[in-house]
């Protein structure tokens, strides 16, 4: 009886869409005891409503996730990496393959540590040939991390930063150029709470003598908006 293979590829570039589909297709040649089901989305939204009405079903069996996506209209989901902590929220046993452009460690330890992907790719070092080494790798119950990914953790080059969800929702509004005083609108802290995140991220990016604007500008030097 074959075994049924449910995939979802978020992303909002078709040729890397067609990448995925190609490898996942070559996987399948080789296993004929699978099928495979594939699904796609390229925004934070269409994503979310195949996300929570899967779940109904049967969920998805593995995820390829951009971090790099449009926000949803209610700024709720700002990135792939809010939908992978969805994900891990509502299907805990979903096998997430990140795969980001993002090639700096900060961004890359923060990325772990709030999804602990079981494939992480670095767009810029990957091809047919990886991904489907990849894909064999993680459905065989391992985990695969590309070149720079792995060169990162074996030069132990990770720090401490931490950036979680309410620091990138402060972070993205501040970018909006919504004022300080009017974050409490759309974050669920007091003007306190938020001034003291405010400080830990210009201590954590380095930019602590200075204003918002540099925050901001390191922020997104960093990718974390």
């Amino acid at each position: 009886m074959k075994q049924y293979q449910k995939v979802l590829i978020v992303d909002d570039h078709p040729l890397i869409c067609d990448s995925y589909v190609e490898a996942l297709n070559l996987v399948m040649e080789e296993k004929s005891d699978y099928s495979l089901k594939i699904e796609s989305a390229g925004d934070c939204d269409s994503a979310k409503e195949k996300i929570q009405n899967t779940w109904t079903e049967n969920g998805y069996d593995m995820v390829f996730l951009d971090i790099r996506l449009p926000p949803s209209e209610d700024h709720r989901m700002l990135s792939g990496e809010d939908l992978g902590e969805l994900i891990r929220r509502e299907h805990p046993s979903a096998k997430i393959i990140v795969a980001t452009t993002f090639n700096d460690n900060y961004r890359i330890q923060n990325i772990f540590k709030s999804l602990n992907p079981e494939g992480f790719l670095i767009k810029n070092d990957i091809n047919t040939k990886e991904l489907v080494e990849a894909i064999n790798k993680i459905m065989g119950g391992g985990v695969y991390y590309s070149d720079t990914v792995s060169s990162l953790m074996r030069k132990k080059m990770f720090s401490e930063i931490n950036v979680d969800k309410t620091d990138r929702q402060i972070l993205y509004e501040l970018s909006l150029g919504t004022k300080t005083k009017d974050l409490p609108k759309y974050v669920p802290l007091s003007i306190a709470g938020i001034e003291k995140r405010k400080r830990i991220l210009k201590q954590v990016f380095d930019v602590e003598d200075q204003g918002d604007k540099a925050l901001i500008m390191k922020a997104r030097e960093l990718g974390f908006i």
